[in-house]
C-alpha cells in the first residue's frame, strides 16, 4: 500500500518532495510546463496545511557534473510565477548551505534544490548522497511518477533515512489510472497504439491482446505490421527486427478471435516536411519512392466508429507526423473523438510523451480523463512490470 500525503499531519513540518521537473528549456525559457503544473496540487496542499517545502528534481542528463544548460534555475523562476510566491534556490543540492536553508524555512516557504544529476551519486543510488538529501526534511513525499522506473538516490535510497514517507497527488492519480483502471476496465476496452516503434510497446500489446476488445494501430509503427502482412511499404519507417514479432501479434489475435485493426489507407509523401497533403492511397499501393506519414480518411472513419462504443480507452502514440499540419489530421481526429467520449463518461487515458505532446498541440490536454506525465514509467507499469521506486514506497 502507498501512503497518500493526506494521511500525514504535516503542519509545522518541512516536507521534502521529489518532483519530475524535467521539462524542455530553450534560452532559459520553459517550452512546455505540463509537468510543472501537474505538481502544483501537492505543493499547494503542503503550503495550505502549514508546512514548508523543499523540492528536488533532475533535468536532462548532465552526466554527474555541473552544466549550466541543465540548471533548474529557469524552472524555479517559472514555478515561483505559478505559485505567486518567492522561492529560495540552492546551487548545490547537498551543500551545507543548502541544508541549512532547508532547516531554517518558515511555514509557507519553498526551497528548490539544484539539479540532482549534477552529482554522480544520484543515478547510481549512492547511500551517502541519499543520506545527505534526507537532511532537507522530516517527511518524504514522492510525486515524480515519471521517474518511477529508475531506482535512484532521490526516489529509492533516500527512503531508508525516513520513518514517514508517501506519495503526492500526481503519483496517486497516475497509479489509480495506469494500474487500477486499466487492470479492471469497464468494457469495451480499446487500445490505440501509434508513434514510431513497435519495440517500445511490445510488452504492453502482448499483455492486453487477450484483455482488450479491440487494438487500433497507427503511426510509424503500422508499417512494421504492414510489412509483416507482406505489403510493400515504400520508404516508410520500419523496424525490420520487429517484423516477426508483429506477425506473431497478428497471428495470436486471429487465433484468439481478437481484433487488431490496421489502416485501410495512408497519406504518403516523399518529404516529411511537405506542405501539401496528398490524396490517401490503399495500404497495398504505397509508392516505392514515398513514405507513409498519416492515416487516411477511410481509416479515420473506421477508427472513430470503433471508439464511439468504447467505455475505456488507452491511447499511446500519435497517428502520424502531427507536428506538420499536412499530416496532423489523423491524430487530431482521434483526439477530438476521445474528448467527445470522455465527456460522455467513458474513461480515456493518454500515456507517453508524444501522446501528451499531441494533445497539448491541439489544446486538448485538459479535456480527457487522464494524461500521464510518465513516459517509460507509464509503459512499464501498464506492461505489468515491477518498478523499484514504487516497491520502495510500499508499506
Amino acid at each position: 500500500m502507498l501512503r497518500p500525503i493526506k494521511s500525514f499531519d504535516i503542519k509545522g513540518q518541512t516536507v521534502l518532495i521529489r518532483l519530475d521537473l524535467n521539462v524542455p528549456i530553450l534560452d532559459d525559457v520553459i517550452q512546455d510546463d505540463f509537468r510543472i503544473r501537474a505538481c502544483l496540487p501537492t505543493i499547494n496542499y503542503c503550503l495550505s496545511e502549514g508546512a514548508s517545502v523543499v523540492l528536488m528534481s533532475h533535468l536532462g542528463r548532465p552526466n554527474g557534473e555541473y552544466n549550466e544548460q541543465f540548471s533548474l534555475m529557469p524552472v524555479g523562476e517559472h514555478l515561483a510565477s505559478l505559485l505567486e510566491i518567492p522561492i529560495k534556490f540552492s546551487s548545490d543540492c547537498i551543500s551545507q548551505d543548502a541544508i541549512d536553508t532547508s532547516l531554517s524555512l518558515k511555514t509557507g516557504e519553498v526551497h528548490l534544490l539544484e539539479n540532482l544529476r549534477f552529482h554522480k551519486g544520484e543515478s547510481v543510488n549512492d547511500s551517502v548522497f541519499a543520506n545527505k538529501l534526507s537532511k532537507h526534511g522530516r517527511l518524504y513525499i514522492n510525486d515524480a511518477f515519471g521517474t518511477a522506473h529508475r531506482a535512484h538516490a532521490s526516489n529509492h535510497g533516500v527512503i531508508d533515512n525516513f520513518k514517514n514517507f508517501g506519495v503526492g497527488f500526481l503519483f496517486e492519480k497516475e497509479m489509480k489510472y495506469l494500474k487500477d483502471v486499466i487492470n479492471k476496465p469497464t468494457k469495451p476496452l480499446v487500445l490505440i497504439f501509434g508513434g514510431a516503434k513497435v519495440s517500445t510497446k511490445l510488452e504492453l500489446i502482448n499483455r492486453y491482446i487477450q484483455k482488450a476488445d479491440t487494438i487500433i494501430i497507427g503511426g510509424g509503427m503500422v508499417f512494421t505490421f504492414l510489412k509483416a502482412r507482406g505489403y510493400n511499404i515504400g520508404k516508410s519507417l520500419v523496424e525490420s527486427k520487429m517484423v516477426g514479432q508483429a506477425k506473431n501479434i497478428l497471428d495470436t489475435a486471429r487465433l484468439n478471435g481478437k481484433k487488431v485493426i490496421l489502416p485501410n489507407d495512408i497519406v504518403c509523401s516523399e518529404d516529411i516536411n511537405d506542405t501539401n497533403r496528398n490524396n490517401p492511397v490503399s495500404v497495398r499501393d504505397i509508392p516505392e519512392n514515398q513514405m507513409g506519414l498519416d492515416i487516411g480518411a477511410k481509416t479515420i472513419e473506421k477508427y472513430l466508429e470503433i471508439l464511439d462504443s468504447a467505455k475505456t480507452v488507452l491511447w499511446n502514440g500519435p497517428m502520424g507526423v502531427f507536428e506538420n499540419a499536412s499530416f496532423a489530421i489523423g491524430t487530431e481526429a482521434i483526439a477530438k473523438k476521445l474528448v467527445e467520449i470522455s465527456e460522455s463518461n467513458s474513461t480515456v487515458i493518454a500515456g507517453g510523451g508524444d501522446t501528451a505532446s499531441a494533445l497539448r498541440h491541439f489544446n486538448m490536454v485538459d479535456k480527457v480523463t487522464h494524461v500521464s506525465t510518465g513516459g517509460g514509467a507509464s509503459l512499464e507499469l501498464m506492461s505489468g512490470n515491477q518498478l523499484e521506486a514504487i516497491n520502495k514506497l510500499e508499506i
